[in-house]
């Protein structure tokens, strides 16, 4: 398969933002637009790279998949990627359901952080996904296998030896041809490198981060690894989850200098900002049922989003979690992102039009020092903001 320029969809901005980053080499630019019920239509030409944050994680099925075919029915005609949460939650089937009305490819596998897929099955580091903890935050349960998460499409699933013969292109061809959408197992990058290359022009490719890499490295347009100068803007983290991982990465990073303050502390993040960077988090004391995380995502942006408005100088950002991200950025505004380097995989950094940094990372993203590793890319030792 390939292509010059790309249009893409995406379930939330963290995953929209990694996969923007990810396509870069397709096109002479990359943006990222916050879509929305009432947005216009995206431009897009054949020289860029433009992915569309429909935000439906949460969404109902039917919901979901009509945004998706709306946006699709924009850009007929353009080369499609679909990203999808690499654990297959949110409407999947919904989504794909919309993306299938063209011939579709879909390999969830993202081997940096140990989500594959064999025999047709989502493993968490060698864990099948029904059986791991992935999915303990959700009020479903999890997918026994990756077409029952595809459900009602008709699928076939490409098994691993196969996707590593000669033989892929032709199961690909000859499960399109039964109008079934062809599953590729993968547990490494050079799998999914294999399965863009075996996927016949014109058909779209569904898949996560590590599918759009694969699909990125196709690309002609070099890319610039050298990061941004930072901006010297006062930097707030906004931390959407309280997890146990989201703890030891605040613990690393306070001390390293970071202030972790709960979410109803307004007042001394704002004091807080001109001496450093500053975290906010859902209080350790909140309950995280399911039911509850979209209240409490709302309550952490709503904060952010007032400490940035009343801050007054411009203020950079760092936010974990897609839902969160989102929030914030609406809260703000903020219409676009323009993808500029890369943290570490899945952090990445993007320039808003106003020229503030703004960091994105899934909110299961990152070793215990990602936040800190962050903190350090955008105030590198000895560029501390002076105060007036």
């Amino acid at each position: 398969m390939l292509t010059e320029g790309l249009f893409a969809l995406a379930d939330d901005l963290s995953g929209a933002v990694e996969t923007a980053a990810c396509l870069r080499p397709l096109g002479r630019s990359a943006t990222v637009e916050l879509r929305g019920p009432h947005f216009a239509p995206l431009a897009h030409n054949a020289q860029t790279v433009v992915v569309a944050d429909l935000d439906h994680r949460a969404l109902p099925a039917a919901e979901a998949g009509r945004l998706a075919r709306e946006a699709l029915r924009e850009q007929d005609g353009c080369p499609v990627f679909v990203k999808i949460d690499s654990l297959l939650r949110g409407p999947v089937a919904a989504v794909l359901a919309a993306a299938a009305e063209r011939p579709l490819v879909v390999a969830p596998a993202l081997p940096a952080l140990g989500r594959t897929a064999t025999g047709g099955v989502a493993h968490v580091r060698g864990v099948p996904l029904h059986l791991s903890k992935a999915w303990q935050a959700e009020d479903l349960a999890p997918p026994r296998s990756i077409a029952e998460a595809l459900a009602p499409l008709p699928c076939r699933s490409i098994p691993l030896d196969t996707v590593r013969s000669d033989a892929l292109a032709t199961a690909i061809a000859d499960s399109l041809a039964a109008q079934e959408v062809p599953i590729c197992d993968g547990e490494t990058d050079s799998d999914l490198d294999a399965v863009v290359a075996a996927t016949p022009d014109g058909a779209r490719l569904a898949g996560s981060g590590g599918l759009a890499a694969a699909l990125g490295r196709t690309g002609t347009h070099p890319v610039s690894e050298t990061p941004p100068p930072p901006t010297g803007n006062p930097l707030l983290m906004v931390v959407g989850t309280a997890s146990p991982t989201a703890a030891e990465q605040l613990r690393l990073a306070a001390l390293r200098g970071t202030r972790v303050l709960g979410h109803h502390d307004a007042s001394g993040a704002l004091a807080a900002l001109d001496h450093g960077p500053v975290a906010l988090r859902i209080g350790p004391s909140e309950p995280l049922a399911p039911e509850r995380s979209r209240e409490l995502a709302r309550d952490l942006a709503t904060t952010a989003a007032r400490l940035v408005a009343r801050h007054p100088d411009p203020v950079d950002l760092v936010l974990t979690g897609g839902e969160t991200a989102r929030l914030v950025l609406d809260a703000l505004g903020v219409r676009s992102l323009t993808p500029v380097g890369q943290v570490h995989h899945g952090a990445v950094v993007c320039r808003t039009p106003e020229g503030t940094s703004v960091v994105t990372r899934p909110g299961s993203f990152g070793e215990a020092d990602s936040l800190a590793r962050i903190v350090e890319h955008l105030r590198p030792a000895g560029s501390e903001r002076l105060s007036p």
